[in-house]
Parts: structure tokens; sequence; C-alpha cells
């Protein structure tokens, strides 16, 4: 039998046991395939290093590309990597990518990185009709002190009836989960109508956290001088808190979106 040394605390938790995380920074940004608007300068590095700064513990990606072969050979510091390990680089262990558009020269779609062990994922392809290809990407999070932390990055279609088919979809997807589970749905959701945001008010579980906070959706577009609120972040069994628009350079030249911040509380 092993005595703990008179020094440490009866109950004190283990040297090798992680210590319970209640607490995660969350980022969701349209990385606009890592172009500035209109795609007129090739910012990913810039757009890297402004993402490091914000320490998010959780960032979620839309247009991100997963390759590019054209880009590749036209670009000098066009990185050897896909374009989510590339921002991971070694701040964010654990990566997520669900492809969503393919095309003759790459591939691009969401992604998720995050500080804690991504279980599993999966990408639900969520595309209704047409070239324009849409996914849900669903990673399950191994956030020390809880069974099960749900990240969800979304993008949904331009077209509003698209919309809507597609947050039936992601209602049946929250239908599935653990009903205690804490979830975070963050992303681009194209809702500039606002009818995407009175749907999901109809789920008495959920709440978006500007809306909580500031008493509207964030205005994030375009991102030089933001009128569209288009980007959002849902909670669920879980509390927001600090929501802030990054709407100062350098993001405001680092992607047609401005990213927003959040703090959640597990």
């Amino acid at each position: 039998m092993t005595i703990a040394p008179p020094s440490e605390p009866l109950g004190a938790q283990a040297p090798d046991q992680p210590r319970e995380v209640h607490r995660l920074r969350v980022l969701t940004v349209n990385t606009h395939k890592g172009f500035t608007a209109f795609n007129r300068r090739f910012i990913l590095p810039e757009l890297r290093e402004a993402v490091r700064s914000t320490s998010a513990d959780l960032v979620f990606l839309q247009e991100v590309l997963g390759g590019h072969d054209g880009h590749a050979s036209k670009f000098s510091n066009w990185p050897q990597m896909s374009q989510y390990e590339f921002l991971a680089d070694s701040m964010w262990s654990d990566f997520a990518y669900g492809r969503n558009a393919v095309y003759p020269d790459g591939h691009h779609g969401n992604a998720v990185l995050s500080k804690y062990p991504i279980l599993r994922y999966t990408n639900l392809d969520i595309s209704i009709t047409g070239p324009e290809r849409r996914g849900l990407l669903h990673c399950v999070l191994q956030v020390p002190g809880h069974d099960e932390v749900h990240a969800i990055c979304v993008h949904l279609s331009l077209l509003e009836s698209h919309r809507q088919l597609q947050l039936a979809l992601l209602g049946q997807l929250l239908d599935s989960l653990p009903a205690d589970a804490p979830v975070i749905i963050a992303g681009d959701f194209n809702d500039w109508q606002l009818r995407g945001n009175a749907t999901l008010a109809k789920r008495q579980d959920l709440h978006e956290a500007f809306e909580r906070h500031n008493g509207q959706l964030a205005k994030t577009y375009p991102a030089r001088f933001p009128l569209l609120r288009l980007d959002r972040v849902y909670v669920r069994n879980a509390t927001s808190h600090g929501p802030i628009i990054l709407g100062n350079k350098p993001w405001t030249h680092l992607s047609d979106h401005l990213p927003l911040a959040v703090e959640i509380h597990l």
C-alpha cells in the first residue's frame, strides 16, 4: 500500500491526472481560403499569427483549404501541408477537417483545432441541390472533468430554403446527442435575413452568445464595414461570457468576415 507524503492534502489530485477544465476560449473565423477580400492577397501566414494571438482553446474554421495544386505552384510561401495543419502549428495538438467542396485543383471545407483530444469526428453532408456543397463538422472532445464536449462547425447555404433544411439536419444532430452534454455550435450561418436564428430560437436548450449578452447578433460581414450578422456561436448545457467581435486590425484585412471570440463555461 502506498501512503501519500504528509505534505500532500488528503484527496489532492494525483499528479498524473489533468486538472478539470471548466472554461474554454472559443474562436470562429471564416478564413476565406487564406486570402483577403476579393482574393487580392494571400495572407495565411499573417492569419496564423493573428489566430495564435487569441490563445483560443478551440478554433472553428470555415472555408479552409485542404489542398490546392494551382495556388501551391503560384505562391512561394504556400505551405507544404494543408491550411488547417498550418494554422494548428504547435498550439493545437488535435484537429479535424471536413471536406465539403471538391474541384480539379483541390478542396475546401470546415475544420476544428483543439488543445484537447478529439476522440472522434464526423462530417455530415448537408448539401441540398446544385453545385453548392456544405457540411456540419461534428467533433467529440475529451475535456478533463467532462464525459464529452461536442463541437459543431457550421457553414450553411447562401439560399434561404436550403438553410432551413440544413438547420433541420442540425436539429436532428442535436437531438441525437446526450441531453446533458455541453455543445458548442459555431461558424458562418449565412443567415442575413435572421430567419435561421428565429428557427434556432424555438429550441429552449440553445442560446446565442452575442444575442444573450448584447441583445443582438454580431455584425461580421463584410469585414471592413460589417452590416450583416452572419457568424454565430450557439451554446447548449453551458454558459457564454465576454463575447467579442474582433473588428480591429489586423482582422479587418485577413478575411471578408470578422472573427468572433467567446469564453464558454462548462
